[in-house]
């Protein structure tokens, strides 16, 4: 299966590395949670819960990364 990097309306140069293994991330979470529906093993939705964590950390790492970079979302501004 060939997955085609979704399309972002704003990036920076910081979110640009990190835009892939988010997605990928995402849909990894997606499948324990499928998986925890279909068998009731807890250790998939400790995963997907493990991932989410992962993600949050990321994602505020992104941000003060972007702020400390003077990075600034043109939407921010209107």
């Amino acid at each position: 299966m060939d997955i085609q990097p979704s399309k972002r309306t704003w990036n920076t140069p910081v979110r640009e590395r990190w835009n892939a293994p988010i997605h990928h991330c995402l849909k990894a979470i997606d499948a324990h949670v499928d998986l925890y529906l279909k068998t009731g093993d807890s250790w998939h939705m400790e995963q997907a819960n493990f991932l989410r964590s992962y993600l949050h950390q990321l994602k505020t790492w992104i941000h003060q990364e972007e702020n400390r970079l003077k990075y600034r979302n043109a939407e921010d501004t209107e």
